[in-house]
């Protein structure tokens, strides 16, 4: 694993825009809204529907006096934009108002929110508060089990078996890393196994 972690690190692939933005806050409350707004949307379409939310309001006080629907036209076209705004929203004022304006730091306390789960947390965590935490998306998962080096069914089933497994020095920056390599060689159907850096150490599990 050291070697795999070390020769992505070393390949340079290039990242999407959302994912160098996400690297660059180390703000626990960015991180938190901008992950929302990723989900089920790809990061083409987040990108620029960050930047135009961050327009509006960058702290929970703002941000809990935002007009939703002019929330909702700023994010649009992500997915389920107008839940999303209320959402956002929502959160920002039990933050601001609740909280006293301060993101929590455990994964327990952040999934209590609406619409958070765990790999939501997890990001926040690791890019917000630079906790170990490790964050599985899709690619996370795939990857893992393309490689061979764990077997499970879905995304939370990988995360438990990553934290017995992955050295926790490789949690923070395994997801940057695997979605990075997910988007660029290793695709879902057609990954491009002659071009892929870590070739020699995959199981090539399809």
């Amino acid at each position: 694993m050291e070697k795999i972690i070390q020769t992505l690190k070393d390949a340079r692939q290039p990242m999407s825009e959302f994912v160098c933005l996400m690297e660059t806050f180390r703000n626990p409350y960015l991180v938190l809204i901008s992950c929302i707004l990723s989900l089920r949307t790809n990061d083409k379409t987040t990108y620029p529907a960050t930047l135009r939310m961050l327009e509006l309001a960058k702290t929970p006080h703002e941000m809990k006096n935002v007009d939703v629907k002019k929330l909702a036209a700023a994010i649009y076209p992500v997915g389920f934009y107008e839940n999303k705004a209320g959402q956002i929203i929502e959160l920002s004022r039990i933050i601001d108002e609740e909280l006293d304006g301060r993101v929590p730091d455990e994964i327990d306390d952040l999934i209590k929110f609406k619409g958070v789960g765990r790999k939501t947390a997890n990001l926040v965590l690791a890019k917000g508060f630079n906790k170990p935490a490790i964050c599985v998306d899709v690619h996370v998962h795939r990857i893992f089990n393309r490689l061979g080096y764990i077997k499970t069914k879905n995304p939370e089933e990988t995360e438990f078996a990553l934290r017995k497994k992955l050295p926790e020095k490789y949690w923070i920056d395994i997801n940057t890393l695997l979605v990075t390599h997910g988007q660029n060689v290793c695709k879902p159907i057609k990954p491009n196994c002659p071009v892929c850096p870590i070739a020699d150490y995959c199981a090539k599990i399809i």
